[in-house]
């Protein structure tokens, strides 16, 4: 990357720990910090403002801030933390390329409305459910841990004892495809209630 005027740029970046310590920082502490006024853990206050003279009930964004910042400091001193960042984010910005790949392509071939192009019924789940499956993949990898299950998974299936899992899976999802029963709409109907 060097040789060119935003290559040395990016290098002088990660020489001054831009990449290490400064977004890192920022990503924890706006996370944080968007988490504890959404949920408002540490309660709200009463307020009046000056303009109208009406009362408006906000969080405590001290308090809030407080503590994203010193969480934030905390990650960024682990340095074990912040390779782990790096690593989940570079690889949850790939999904997130493929999934808007996908998209781009699905929005292309299908009517525009009014509204725009939504993957809608059991499409939408489909998607939803590869998207968790990968993040939970994304986070086992970058903690070591998928190696371990694989390699267990492996030495403690035989062959038989996966083709019998495989066997009930499928069986299983053959039976729920035959007795699912759409509603009206085209929508599924929940059959739990």
């Amino acid at each position: 990357m060097a040789g060119t005027a935003f290559g040395n740029a990016i290098e002088f970046m990660t020489r001054l720990g831009v990449f290490e310590v400064v977004l890192p920082f920022l990503l924890v502490f706006t996370l944080v910090f968007a988490f504890l006024e959404k949920t408002r853990i540490f309660g709200t206050e009463d307020y009046r403002a000056e303009s109208d003279g009406k009362m408006y009930t906000i969080s405590r964004k001290n308090l809030n801030s407080m503590v994203a910042f010193t969480m934030s400091f905390f990650v960024v001193a682990s340095t074990q933390l912040v390779a782990l960042i790096n690593v989940v984010i570079s690889r949850i910005v790939l999904v997130v390329i493929l999934l808007f790949a996908f998209m781009l392509t699905m929005g292309s071939l299908n009517k525009q409305t009014k509204e725009g192009f939504f993957i809608q019924g059991v499409w939408k789940w489909i998607f939803e459910i590869v998207a968790v499956l990968a993040i939970v993949l994304i986070f086992l990898d970058a903690l070591g841990w998928l190696d371990v299950i694989l390699g267990w998974l492996s030495g403690s299936l035989s062959s038989e004892t996966s083709m019998a899992l495989i066997m009930v899976l499928v069986l299983v999802g053959i039976i729920a495809w035959i007795t699912w029963t759409p509603k009206k709409g085209g929508e599924p109907a929940n059959n739990g209630n």
